[in-house]
């Protein structure tokens, strides 16, 4: 006999809870993958097309292997913007949600001087570029990365929302020499993980690539140190620097910040959950000011 929805349902859950996954990701894959076979909203829905039940088997069975939701549904929302995901780019989270907002609002307050020019650099999928050109649609965006794959994936996710973004396929610290001291702001979220903080979650460890991950150094920041120097050349005088950073390495990148020079301002911004998550600072040849902020 043919199981029904809701028995599929519960026959997804317990294989999930088995594995140690959250069992209510058997129902957002449900939901996902549901409309690719009929038009019939899941709460209606009595007996699922065969298709459909084969397609969410395969896909509760490669969740209970612990690939990431966001991978096997090939796509995650991103401020309101769907983002296209693919094996070995770094998939994006909801903490670099509220480091992308710190940009959009300082992106807003630069307009009244013509064309507002942002650069995001390490930018991965390109879910903040894309969103920074969704949000603040006068603005020239650029996106830099390293990766060719992930540079391409950052390009098709601009095309699927509609918006312009400019990539570039550079080391941070060589990108765009053109608008060295043009650019009123930089964010970036580049990998910050030390080589001693290895993920826990195997859905980080074992599918996020490494070099998206891990900073380099000791502490992690070798490549985030390599941002802010990108920074303090690309922005004029007055320009917003945010980017994203570990919750123990707030007074490390303040630090790193001071011995790049040029910021004042320095800012730690905390996350929903009260950690430390990003820097905010101006780009100033003024007295610089190092310290916390929460708001």
């Amino acid at each position: 006999m043919t199981a029904t929805a809701w028995q599929l349902l519960r026959e997804a859950r317990e294989v999930l809870r088995a594995a140690g996954v959250d069992p209510d990701d058997a129902l957002r894959l449900a939901r996902e993958l549901l409309p690719r076979h009929t038009t019939t909203p899941w709460e209606l829905l009595d007996q699922p097309p065969a298709a459909f039940a084969a397609e969410l088997r395969a896909a509760v069975g490669r969740r209970a292997a612990r690939e990431p939701l966001q991978l096997i549904l090939g796509e995650v929302d991103f401020r309101g913007t769907r983002i296209a995901t693919a094996p070995g780019v770094f998939i994006p989270r909801f903490e670099t949600e509220l480091v992308c907002g710190v940009a959009v609002e300082a992106a807003r307050e630069a307009r009244g001087g013509g064309a507002v020019r942002v650069v995001d650099l390490c930018t991965g999928s390109g879910a903040i570029a894309v969103a920074l050109a969704r949000e603040v649609p006068d603005a020239q965006v650029w996106a830099v990365e390293i990766s060719p794959a992930a540079l391409e994936l950052a390009a098709r996710n601009a095309a699927a929302a509609g918006v312009r973004v400019t990539t570039v396929c550079a080391m941070a610290g060589d990108a765009l020499p053109e608008l060295s001291g043009a650019v009123d702001v930089v964010v970036a979220n580049p990998p910050y993980v030390p080589p001693d903080g290895v993920p826990r979650d195997p859905e980080v460890r074992d599918w996020d690539p490494p070099a998206a991950l891990y900073g380099g150094g000791p502490d992690g920041l070798d490549v985030p140190r390599e941002v802010m120097r990108a920074a303090s050349r690309l922005l004029r005088d007055g320009g917003v620097f945010v980017m994203e950073h570990a919750d123990v390495q707030g007074a490390a990148v303040r630090g790193a910040l001071a011995e790049v020079g040029g910021f004042d301002d320095v800012r730690t911004l905390r996350d929903l959950t009260g950690r430390d998550r990003m820097v905010r600072a101006t780009r100033t040849r003024g007295t610089r000011q190092v310290g916390d902020w929460h708001p």
